[in-house]
């Protein structure tokens, strides 16, 4: 019997080393991706539960890591990706995921810190946009109750501004995520009547149907959802002598609790050749049947001069099931722009396109959303109830909130009031058609 070569004995160390050298590391395979994509949420001070900004923090949440990234679950992206491209796309590409799973699948080895090759982000702490011009605030917390229906507040704060500001970064939060469910951070311009008479700078909730006059978007927060920061040259406007409104909505925990909204503001530095303004198609007249699992609601707006299309942004509740956006052009061709076939309450993403969309005068914006109040959804409060809109979490809503860009000077009436020649009757400001 011939004797094995030298070969067939060094063979299977060579293999050994070979793959222990091809094991991904923490500094040299991992941090970089967790840098790209993860540490704006996990770092602390942040909404994500846990840091992975260093090794040490990372390492214990590694097999949580491989699970969550293997289902996709994390980074949150709800977006099909056949529908649409997304200037923020968060989903890791399979290169990534395959480098994490195997990263925690081999026992999520830390490497030499001197192999990293990432250039480590830096964050202005408390804020995402970097450290805003101004910020502007609850003078103090607000007490929400451990149990109750906690109506929506409101908070009106004067801005002294003496002239036009033009804001191109823009960041709302709360002090304490646990009981804030959102905020919307709205501007009301001088001479408007909406809230008229109502004390400034405490919290207070309005009289029934006064909400419905809310207009002039600036900025929200809810879960999930990232801060505005603008594309040069474009940028949103306060104008002289307006104020800042916040609605709060608090949701009890079983625990007494404090929470504080505050605003972070960074101006252009020039003016803008265009202004963002926000819009909305919304339905909030139907009734989800007990019981329904795929119950579909339609909406849309009619865009009455042009515009351009930046950003979409789905809102639901609880029983909320998926969602899709489409544009109907002028000529009658219809574009589907976005569809999320698995919405989650707990992720407020928004959709910012690759490619900005040109909306003719006439053009439609579609919204649908399909809900699940059935037994099957195992976040639906109570199957046995139909469902109406509501503000509450256990009632519904259904919105597509879009960005459109214009020139400046075009204002939210001008996109929205028919011409006055269209005019048989009152304004449609709003409607749904």
């Amino acid at each position: 019997m011939k004797k094995p070569s030298w070969i067939s004995w060094i063979i299977p160390f060579l293999a050994t080393g070979l793959c222990a050298a091809d094991k991904p590391t923490f500094y040299r395979d991992v941090q970089p991706i967790l840098e790209k994509r993860c540490v704006g949420c996990h770092r602390p001070g942040e909404a994500a539960p846990m840091s992975l900004v260093s090794y040490r923090e990372a390492r214990p949440y590694a097999a949580a890591i491989r699970q969550s990234v293997a289902q996709r679950r994390m980074p949150p992206w709800n977006a099909d990706p056949h529908v649409g491209k997304f200037a923020n796309d968060r989903s890791l590409s399979e290169t990534e995921i395959e480098t994490l799973v195997a990263w925690a699948g081999t026992g999520a080895a830390a490497g030499n810190p001197k192999d990293a090759n990432g250039v480590k982000r830096k964050f202005q702490e408390g804020w995402s946009i970097g450290s805003p011009d101004l910020v502007i605030g609850m003078a103090e917390p607000f007490a929400v109750p451990a149990t109750g229906t906690i109506d929506y507040h409101y908070v009106i704060i004067p801005t002294g501004f003496s002239v036009d500001r033009w804001v191109e970064a823009v960041e709302v939060r709360p002090l304490n995520r646990a009981v804030n469910h959102h905020i919307i951070a709205f501007v009301r311009e001088p001479g408007s009547r909406w809230l008229a008479g109502a004390e400034t700078g405490k919290p207070f909730v309005p009289n029934k149907g006064s909400e419905a006059g809310a207009t002039g978007f600036l900025a929200a927060y809810a879960p999930g959802t990232a801060p505005d920061q603008l594309k040069p040259g474009q940028a949103r406007r306060i104008r002289a002598g307006s104020d800042i409104v916040f609605q709060l909505h608090w949701t009890a925990n079983g625990k007494p609790a404090l929470d504080q909204a505050k605003l972070g503001l960074i101006f252009a530095k020039q003016t803008p050749r265009e202004e963002i303004i926000t819009l909305q198609a919304m339905n909030s007249r139907f009734e989800i049947p007990a019981g329904a699992e795929n119950h579909r609601v339609d909406a849309r707006v009619t865009l009455r001069t042009e515009a351009t299309l930046e950003l979409l942004a789905p809102h639901m509740h609880l029983r909320g099931k998926a969602f899709a956006m489409q544009v109907k052009l002028p000529d009658g061709e219809l574009r589907e722009i976005l569809r999320v076939p698995r919405y989650d309450f707990n992720w407020q993403l928004s959709y910012v396109l690759r490619e900005p969309m040109r909306l003719p005068a006439g053009s439609q914006v579609l919204a649908t959303g399909w809900f699940d109040n059935s037994a099957n959804n195992k976040n639906n409060p109570d199957p046995s109830k139909a469902v109406r809109w509501g503000d509450q979490s256990w009632e519904e809503m259904m919105i597509g909130f879009f960005n459109v860009s214009v020139p400046v000077g075009t204002t939210y009436m001008d996109l929205m009031r028919p011409k006055q020649k269209q005019a048989a009757g009152p304004s449609s400001a709003g409607r749904l058609e």
